[in-house]
């Protein structure tokens, strides 16, 4: 189960967008309107140095539907663990650092420990840490004071087209009021492979904006994957440790 949802969510952050470049109802701004908007989501966004709680994750596809409860654990641009746990043992766990991916399960008796290079090729396509930080905290998944884009107004918010095409198609919907991410698109039509991010909800904790419920629908070859990620009892700015072992006899997880 874990497995399932860590494989989606990495695919998820290295791909995608569903629909076609057209725009968002509404009318074309100025560089500088794309530019203050893309500014104030980045001023905007949550400040903090450690983010620990729980979280219920619900994996459906075409033949099944499975949830679990994890733990969670965030120390900002360093480290992300999950562990999910029956009556308190521990089952499944992940460590990932912007150097590398870790991943155990005792069901199965595999795990994972190797660099994001090694992920990537599994994946077909670059990945990095910082991605991964950016939709769990409802950033914007690419970094979007790197290039140039076309920004449009509906009721549903700001909505931003790169100006420039390239093999991965992209839409992010930002709140007009909050400039925090409302939705993301990715998108490799030669691959037939898309991915949407909606965040459904956000809630205030400690006067800091941060998801509630993100959800995550992922297509390939025609076949739909959907993760539904809710955070609770979410706390800022704690202690926080990431213990992790892999146990022995375990057998590894190739990359081809």
């Amino acid at each position: 189960m874990i497995k399932r949802i860590i494989i989606v969510v990495l695919i998820t952050i290295t791909t995608v967008a569903c629909g076609t470049k057209k725009a968002a109802t509404g009318f074309e701004r100025s560089n500088a309107k794309a530019s203050g908007v893309i500014k104030n989501h980045y001023d905007k966004a949550v400040d903090f140095n450690t983010i620990s709680g729980k979280l219920r994750a619900t994996y459906q596809n075409f033949d099944k539907s499975q949830s679990v409860n994890l733990s969670f654990r965030m120390e900002k641009d360093k480290a992300i663990w999950m562990s999910a746990s029956i009556l308190g043992f521990p089952m499944a766990k992940v460590y990932i650092t912007p150097e590398k991916v870790s991943y155990y399960e005792k069901v199965g008796k595999s795990y994972f420990d190797g660099d994001f290079s090694l992920v990537s090729k599994w994946l077909g396509t670059p990945l990095d840490f910082d991605k991964l930080q950016n939709l769990l905290i409802g950033q914007a998944i690419y970094d979007l004071r790197k290039d140039g884009y076309t920004l449009s107004e509906s009721a549903r918010g700001f909505q931003l087209l790169p100006k420039k095409e390239s093999e991965v198609k992209k839409m992010f919907m930002l709140d007009s009021k909050t400039y925090k991410a409302k939705a993301q698109q990715l998108a490799q039509e030669d691959k037939n492979r898309s991915v949407t991010v909606t965040y459904d909800d956000y809630q205030t904790v400690s006067g800091k904006i941060f998801p509630e419920t993100i959800t995550i629908i992922a297509n390939e070859s025609g076949e739909s994957t959907n993760i539904t990620i809710q955070y609770r009892s979410i706390e800022f700015d704690g202690d926080v440790s990431f213990p992790f072992s892999i146990p022995s006899g375990y057998d590894e997880i190739s990359v081809k």
